[in-house]
């Protein structure tokens, strides 16, 4: 141990550090909102080498859009996504360490800084959390209560981990007992396929291994607080069994040919993140969670001499990434758009929209259905008659903004309404994120309608593309309500065209035999 370590190893031992309830409540607002708006470095790094190395058009145009929205948030201090997720976070608090006031705690202190980082009015954050999760869903309007997990330690200081997590990633977590012989990474690469791309890939895999059922949950959560590291991993190779894990799970996913929000390349998953337990002898508990392309999080530590002091990363350390739109690119007027001309649109094809288009995600769907069944009709000045609906929940707006950050939303959360709605209220087309499920294809093929696909985790840049927003129904569903958007080039992928055929199926497929032939 050197001199300077043995010091501060006998400081710990006899001074114990107080730490202020403002500092540790100022400290997680301030991380929220810096990470809100600022990715990691490994994180950008990563994206920047995936877009350097990837062949697939489609995925690298998806890429390049992620990381110039990346960059485009880091100038403009508003969020990545318009998901600006639920709060998780990872406290280690040292057995020494004494507090100035003890009348909240640690889950209200963190409760505190989240609301106050949610309801900053420089940059608000969306208010995603709801109560009575079985029930009315109501939203608590400033993102509280987050998740938190306390954990004592020795030493005298506390060291605090901090995600803010978004849904479509988070819902597609997966969970399986697998018995103590089965092989871990052959059920990854059989599961990772049944995820879709609602999780925007690509991101990063957390992995818990052992414990028990929740244990193994907690352990991958807690895995996807660690940074980028995998090249490195593979330049000096594997020395343990997690190590030769995360090598043989990386390999095998990116074989898969999922790409860049599943539409098909060379990269799937930026790194594969390992944390494990002692667990029975009979169990072996896995749990995999995804990290998607608003990849959010950050590290702090206090001891008593104040909040945590976080350094803005500096705008060189983003690429210089522009996309350039051809001649040959669609460039459709929405107001004008006719049924002939949405099925002349291929799949895969890339599409600049212009002109007005309807929001409306679950909440909006679930009340239209009702209005729908029950007789009543659409509410004034909601007409989907030959118009596209677009899966939508955004940011509030700020100073001269139209509209905050308003990237899509996972479509196949709209699948089970989609059949009503092309049936029922004359919807042309509709715009959303990574895949649909096959009823819902059908569905589309059987109405010559459309599905749009606009990238997820490019939320900042999309919203630079809507001209004008207006609140047109149901305004006191919030982010939620029915929005009147007016685009201009808009940037949109055809996923599924009016005959059916999908580019989530498609894409990989090609990519998948592609990668093969490569190592062959």
């Amino acid at each position: 141990m050197s001199s300077n370590h043995a010091n501060h190893a006998n400081h710990e031992m006899s001074v114990n550090s107080v730490i202020k309830q403002a500092d540790f409540i100022e400290s997680v607002a301030d991380a929220l909102q810096y990470i809100s708006y600022y990715h990691p470095k490994d994180f950008v790094d990563a994206m920047s080498q995936a877009y350097e190395r990837e062949q697939s058009a489609a995925a690298k145009d998806a890429i390049a859009q992620i990381l110039i929205n990346s960059r485009m948030s880091a100038e403009g201090k508003r969020p990545l996504c318009q998901d600006t997720g639920i709060v998780t976070t990872f406290v280690k608090v040292g057995m020494g360490v004494q507090w100035d006031k003890t009348d909240m705690t640690i889950q209200e202190m963190v409760d505190e800084g989240v609301r106050r980082a949610y309801t900053n009015p420089d940059n608000p954050l969306r208010a995603s959390i709801v109560s009575d999760p079985a029930g009315s869903r109501k939203n608590t309007k400033d993102n509280t209560p987050s998740v938190v997990h306390i954990d004592m330690v020795p030493g005298n200081h506390i060291e605090v981990a901090i995600a803010a997590k978004g849904g479509g990633s988070e819902n597609k977590a997966k969970m399986v007992m697998l018995n103590p012989s089965d092989d871990i990474a052959a059920w990854v690469e059989k599961t990772l396929p049944t995820m879709g791309a609602g999780w925007c890939p690509p991101g990063m895999l957390g992995i818990g291994i052992g414990g028990t059922a929740e244990k193994a949950a907690v352990l991958a959560k807690e895995a996807l607080m660690e940074s980028v590291d995998i090249h490195e991993l593979m330049a000096r190779g594997a020395q343990t069994t997690e190590e030769k894990l995360r090598l043989d799970i990386f390999e095998r996913a990116n074989n898969l040919g999922i790409g860049a929000q599943g539409l098909g390349g060379l990269t799937t998953v930026l790194d594969v993140k390992i944390k494990s337990a002692p667990t029975h002898a009979a169990s072996k508990p896995v749990v995999m969670i995804p990290n998607c392309a608003a990849t959010r999080h950050v590290h702090f530590h206090l001891d008593g001499s104040g909040p945590a002091e976080l350094t803005p990363p500096s705008l060189s350390d983003w690429p210089e990434i522009t996309r350039e739109v051809g001649d040959d690119v669609r460039r459709v007027n929405l107001d004008t758009v006719t049924q002939a001309d949405i099925e002349q649109w291929q799949s895969g094809e890339t599409i600049l929209l212009s002109g007005k288009m309807l929001t409306g995600r679950d909440a909006a769907h679930k009340r239209i259905q009702s209005l729908i069944e029950s007789g009543e009709g659409l509410p004034e000045g909601v007409d989907f008659t030959g118009k596209f609906i677009y899966y939508v929940g955004p940011v509030d707006p700020v100073g001269a903004e139209v509209v905050g950050p308003a990237g899509p939303t996972t479509a196949t959360r709209m699948d089970k309404f989609t059949d009503l709605m092309l049936e029922k209220t004359g919807l042309m087309g509709m715009i959303g994120k990574a895949e649909r499920g096959p009823a819902t294809v059908e569905s589309i093929k059987k109405h010559k309608a459309v599905y749009l696909m606009a990238v997820g985790g490019a939320a900042y840049l999309v919203s630079k593309a809507i001209k004008h927003s207006r609140v047109v129904a149901f305004a006191d569903l919030g982010m939620e309500a029915i929005y009147e958007f007016d685009v201009q080039d808009m940037p949109v992928t055809v996923a599924v065209d009016s005959n059916g055929v999908n580019a989530h199926e498609t894409g990989p497929a090609i990519w998948k035999v592609n990668i093969a032939n490569a190592k062959a």
